[in-house]
């Protein structure tokens, strides 16, 4: 099993160039809110009367043809998402017309509808990758977290995927409902020989939950940095942990001192740069977990609306509190982050705070207890 999620060389080479040149070079398809699991953190869904009450899903006509000026504006890459894009009957109407535009597939799902026919269109016409989230080590906690003991089904239509060569990778959402299930799921990871990457931190579900910034169905900040450090400590070798944890240090006694620039850094990631997401009802983001800047391309068309957000994500500042932070080189903030947790892009996020903090500390803590040893 990888320990790392690596990306092919050309996916890197790619998204360099089309920074350069302006290009949207992957794009997120949201296809559906719905989803037959209810998990409480989840930033994305909805009942099949609410979507019809807020004006229903694109039709499959209307994602081929964003998929289509998305493509012939430089789209390489797509990834259709949900809620769980599997739930829609016309499915493979979208997914066989993007491949025939010469689209690169992935797919996020929960694994649990692929099977009987759905798998074998799959075994006969694979995506470049499944995304599949594993919820838990067991039954009870599927049904815990998710409202479905289908712990069994998933592993067994992963086996399936595995056994016709199909590339699987595993997400896996760390959570007050699985928290006590992370070891067999790193052991179900190892079995099924598939890749697996965890985040003990959950974006507040601002989408779902209006503007209630910084909330969420989620671990303490401490509690997140311990399940993290935890996770680490399973699946790497205790060489590799050490190294880790002297990285942390270093990188952090290296930081250096001054006072804070006049206004944060922009958007580092590929969002609003090479990348765009698409909601379920038409709105084009930067990212899925923003709510702005937004824009409409069935409205203006995508090469408008790819140019306004380039444009509206450029501006768009992080904290200038961030630029001296000496943690700065070893946090995850982000825009999205920072958003979601203030309602401001320039919001300094106090949990990521804490839980950068706790994290290096727990790090170095267990260290320190395995030298001992």
């Amino acid at each position: 099993m990888q320990k790392t999620n690596t990306e092919p060389r050309i996916a890197t080479y790619l998204h360099a160039r089309g920074r350069r040149l302006g290009l949207p070079i992957a794009g997120n398809f949201e296809l559906t809110a719905r989803c037959n699991f209810n998990c409480p953190m989840c930033y994305v869904h909805l009942s099949e009367d609410e979507v019809r009450r807020q004006g229903g899903e694109l039709t499959a006509q209307q994602w081929l043809q964003i998929a289509k000026e998305a493509r012939d504006r430089g789209m390489v890459f797509a990834l259709l998402t949900g809620g769980e894009p599997l739930v829609r009957r016309d499915f493979f109407e979208i997914y066989d017309g993007m491949k025939e535009m010469g689209i690169l597939i992935s797919i996020n799902s929960n694994g649990s509808l692929i099977r009987g026919e759905i798998l074998e269109r799959f075994l006969a016409d694979p995506p470049s990758r499944f995304n599949i989230s594993l919820y838990g080590g067991s039954n009870e906690t599927y049904q815990n977290m998710c409202g479905r003991s289908v712990y069994e089904q998933v592993k067994e239509n992963i086996r399936a995927l595995r056994k016709a060569g199909v590339d699987v990778s595993l997400n896996l959402s760390i959570t007050p409902y699985n928290l006590q299930d992370i070891e067999q799921i790193y052991r179900d990871a190892v079995e099924l020989d598939v890749n697996v990457k965890a985040s003990s931190y959950m974006y507040p579900s601002i989408r779902v939950n209006g503007e209630q910034y910084g909330c969420g169905n989620r671990l303490s900040a401490e509690e997140a940095a311990a399940c993290s450090v935890a996770w680490d400590a399973i699946r790497f070798s205790a060489e590799e942990f050490r190294q880790r944890a002297e990285n942390m240090t270093k990188l952090i006694a290296d930081a250096p001192e001054g006072c804070p620039m006049e206004e944060g850094e922009g958007v580092q990631c590929r969002a609003g740069s090479t990348s765009f997401w698409m909601t379920w009802d038409g709105r084009m983001l930067p990212c899925g977990m923003m709510t702005e800047p937004v824009v409409r391309p069935l409205e203006i068309g995508f090469d408008a609306a790819w140019q306004q957000l380039r444009e509206a994500t450029a501006a768009i500042r992080t904290p200038k509190e961030c630029t001296s932070c000496s943690y700065k080189d070893v946090c995850g903030v982000c825009a999205a982050v920072c958003y979601t947790e203030t309602g401001r892009f320039d919001g300094v996020p106090a949990y990521i705070c804490r839980k950068t903090r706790e994290t290096v500390r727990c790090t170095a803590q267990m260290q320190e207890e395995r030298e001992k040893r």
